[in-house]
């Protein structure tokens, strides 16, 4: 017996960031979007708990119990005073670091499978609670759609999207380390106002207006992404130049994200982006995509 649950990346169509608080973190006003590059995790019972990876960049997700995907099955079995003895296999399509949350998809998939095949009939707000404990993004791989995250992200707030909007995701070659980029940043902008959210922005989100998006979508990380990974500026010019309304780079990076008017526009600027040498490959892909669902 098995359980498979399939859950989507996400950009940061608004990534505000505040200073850096006594425990490290940093308060956010971070407009999550799933978007629809999807990981599988299956869970099958075992003699003890294992995880096995599977797909680009399966080489880099780590195998052992700092894993979230093997955390997010310790949890909830912690909780319920039973061994988490499952095997875990990731079958990875989300970038691997990449500012996309896969790491923190496949702790969500590996939580609601789990719950899944153990019976254990967690509340949704049971599951929630756990995912804010492994980390800021996995509340948000959970509930998929569009949210607002506040505090340090794993305060959800519901936004409504109206309509269908189409992305690209240049895929860099090597990765960025998220602790990295935030201490960069905190070089950068030693004095950050408080986070706030823009209206515009879930204005545009619930009209479901391309063009209001692509003038709204921020990131307070690039320039951090960008010193520290500084032919990501490259990418980005290339996709702009091939008719994107907007270029960002996708949360902590290296991934970079380009909002397009429409599907025919997002094979054309996926197919430059691929010629023009600046990027490993390039990913097209719609959103808003529904959270953590068992297949």
């Amino acid at each position: 017996m098995s359980v498979t649950v399939r859950v989507p990346a996400k950009v940061n169509v608004q990534l505000a960031v505040g200073a850096a608080r006594p425990d490290g973190f940093h308060d956010l006003a971070n407009a999550f979007l799933a978007v629809g590059l999807y990981d599988e995790v299956t869970v099958t019972p075992a003699h003890e708990l294992r995880v096995t990876c599977e797909g680009p960049g399966s080489g880099q997700v780590p195998l052992d119990r700092t894993n979230l995907a093997a955390r997010a099955a310790e949890l909830l079995a912690a909780r319920y005073g039973i061994a988490p003895d499952v095997h875990l296999h990731i079958a990875k399509d989300i970038p691997v670091a990449g500012g996309m949350a896969g790491g923190s998809a496949d702790g969500a998939a590996a939580l609601v499978a789990c719950d899944a095949l153990w019976g254990t009939k967690s509340s949704r707000e049971e599951l929630l609670d756990i995912c804010a404990e492994l980390g800021s993004d996995v509340p948000f791989s959970l509930v998929g759609g569009a949210a607002l995250g506040t505090g340090r992200g794993e305060k959800l707030q519901s936004l409504e999207v109206g309509g269908t909007f189409h992305w690209v995701f240049a895929v860099a070659d090597g990765g960025l380390s998220t602790p990295a980029v935030y201490r960069e940043f905190d070089r950068l902008t030693p004095d950050a106002p408080a986070p706030e959210a823009s209206p515009a922005l879930i204005e545009a989100l619930r009209t479901g207006d391309t063009e209001a998006l692509a003038a709204t979508v921020t990131n307070d990380l690039q320039p951090a992404a960008l010193s520290l990974f500084p032919s990501l500026a490259d990418t980005l010019a290339a996709g702009t130049a091939a008719g994107a309304l907007a270029a960002l780079v996708s949360g902590s990076g290296p991934t970079t994200a380009f909002l397009t008017a429409d599907a025919a526009s997002a094979h054309k600027v996926a197919d430059a982006l691929t010629a023009s040498g600046t990027c490993r490959t390039a990913r097209v892909a719609t959103a808003p995509a529904p959270g953590a669902q068992t297949v």
